[in-house]
């Protein structure tokens, strides 16, 4: 006789293959929408577990290979629309011109994204029925073909790595270690594994097999924790000799910092709080502000440069971005988003540019098919820049500086060339108000300090500023909407990098294809059959 619990199972698996028409597709995509609360700022990470463990029991109930595609695709609307709804926070900025674009451009994203999750469905449903895969392959097979879209999408039109399914345990400085070892995309392989091995319970199979693969699945993110544990354990805390950061964040509300009648009290501000006293013993050697902090091409304007100047430290530097603008040459004016490097005697010594630019915020792709302009200041779209990745400031070890969301690309950062001593991440997520952006922002680039076992340092104009040690771990921090100041040491980097941070993907395309591959070998017995009416 079967189980209680199985048949309560087995009753809710029939169930979803009831469903049909417009009922079946708005369960998923809330399925999809519930699992995105399971990523920064929230957290809430067995949400993963209804939520992927529904999907796949949709994806077996599909009858066709379209139904199957639709599953994946309306879960992942539900799951992207949830994840970026702040985006439409960029568009009310000028809401006058771009307002009506904002529910569009959500649906847009959301619908966009939704192609790689219902790809996954599609190819996951093609290869259980052909290869009769039992339920841990279809686990593994699942789990592969998840991260690898992830990674796809980390770099495809030019990439958008944000949300990865690694990122639920951001909540947590133990378990979220293991990117050191493997990157963020296997530590999203080995979490939907962990999430969707519940569905062994409704298998088949002996009950030794069943609950041994649920065991097995909670025992990957068991060593996941006694990987993040050991790696913590061996923490000895040091900090730069001589070094003392203050981070500015002055707050300035994104409708109001391009105003030309208030872009120099703007400055005045972010001056008056860099001369703000410090505690005995502890004042700044030097200053950072955030992206395009100075409203003002300021490459141009030596009045400016010798202003900031007088505001940097004796024997120190103000670090600011700006934008920059040349009007003249053969293609006529170019502008880039930059940071400048201002010594104590009113000299710009460094200039980086930003080289990976945020599509529409700061160019507009096919703008003469779209038919309108970039959401930041001006008309003109900026041009990436192709300067040194790692700047090398006096009184400062080796620093990679990393413009707003340039932080979020894993692989850009991990082959930055020569080690930096310390990552700087600039950024100005005013755009997106007080949503969750800001905090999934900040969480991608905890992931970048810890793959390469670097300090991040982190300016943000409305927040979230803060300064973390190699390992991840947020040492300072000043929230969300808030204006102020953050004084802080520079944590040493670890004497050598991670395994990520020395391989990158190279790791990431072994554990996938091993994974994919392995998947494979996990067949039912002849004669039964996967399916609807063949066992889960």
């Amino acid at each position: 006789m079967t189980p209680p619990d199985r048949r309560t199972l087995h009753d809710l698996r029939y169930r979803f293959a009831g469903l049909i028409g417009w009922r079946l597709w708005l369960v998923v995509l809330l399925l999809g929408a519930l699992t995105a609360f399971a990523l920064p700022p929230w957290n809430w990470f067995l949400l993963i577990v209804p939520g992927f463990t529904g999907l796949l029991l949709t994806i077996q109930s599909a009858g066709r290979a379209r139904s199957a595609f639709a599953a994946g695709w309306w879960f992942g609307v539900g799951h992207f629309a949830a994840g970026f709804y702040w985006i439409a926070h960029a568009f009310l900025v000028d809401a006058a011109t771009y307002g009506l674009l904002a529910p569009l451009a959500v649906a847009a994203l959301a619908a966009g994204l939704a192609l790689f999750p219902g790809t996954v469905a599609l190819l996951l449903w093609l290869f259980e029925r052909r290869l009769n895969l039992s339920v841990l392959g279809r686990i593994c097979l699942f789990a592969g073909l998840w991260a690898t879209s992830e990674w796809i999408r980390g770099w495809i039109f030019t990439g958008l790595p944000w949300n990865l399914i690694g990122t639920v345990w951001d909540g947590s400085d133990t378990m979220v270690q293991f990117v050191g070892f493997g990157g963020v995309y296997v530590l999203g392989l080995l979490t939907l594994i962990a999430a969707t091995c519940p569905l062994a319970v409704i298998d088949q199979a002996p009950a030794l097999r069943r609950w041994g693969t649920v065991a097995a699945g909670f025992g990957l993110l068991a060593l996941v924790f006694a990987a993040g544990h050991w790696r913590l354990s061996a923490v000895e805390p040091a900090w730069v000799d001589g070094v003392r950061l203050r981070l500015v964040q002055p707050n300035i509300p994104q409708h109001l910092k391009w105003k030309a009648d208030l872009r120099a009290s703007h400055v005045k501000t972010q001056i008056d709080l860099s001369r703000s006293p410090a505690k005995p013993g502890e004042g700044p050697t030097h200053i950072i502000w955030a992206e395009t902090a100075v409203p003002f091409n300021l490459s141009h304007d030596p009045p400016l440069i010798r202003l900031l100047g007088s505001i940097a430290p004796k024997g120190g530097h103000l670090i600011t971005g700006a934008p920059r603008g040349e009007l003249g040459g053969e293609g006529g004016p170019a502008y880039w988003n930059s940071l400048h490097v201002i010594d104590d005697g009113g000299v710009l010594s460094a200039t980086y540019d930003k080289v990976h630019l945020v599509p529409v915020g700061e160019y507009v792709p096919m703008r003469g098919i779209l038919g309108f302009s970039k959401l930041t200041a001006g008309r003109v779209d900026f041009s990436p820049g192709s300067g040194s990745p790692v700047l090398d400031i006096p009184g400062l070890p080796p620093v990679a500086p990393l413009i707003c969301y340039e932080v979020i690309f894993p692989a850009e950062v991990t082959a930055l060339g020569s080690r930096p001593a310390w990552l700087l991440n600039v950024t100005n997520d005013a755009w997106f108000g007080m949503s969750a952006g800001p905090y999934q922002h900040l969480a991608a680039a905890r992931l970048r300090s810890i793959e390469m076992g670097i300090p991040l340092v982190r300016v943000a104009n409305t927040g979230i500023s803060a300064v973390t040690d190699p390992y991840g771990r947020i040492i300072k921090r000043l929230d969300l909407g808030r204006q102020g100041t953050l004084d802080s040491g520079l944590p040493v980097r670890l004497a050598s990098a991670p395994p990520y941070g020395r391989w990158g993907d190279w790791i990431t395309a072994m554990v996938l294809v091993f994974v994919v591959v392995l998947s494979l070998v996990f067949r039912r017995p002849s004669g039964i059959r996967s399916g609807p009416d063949g066992g889960a």
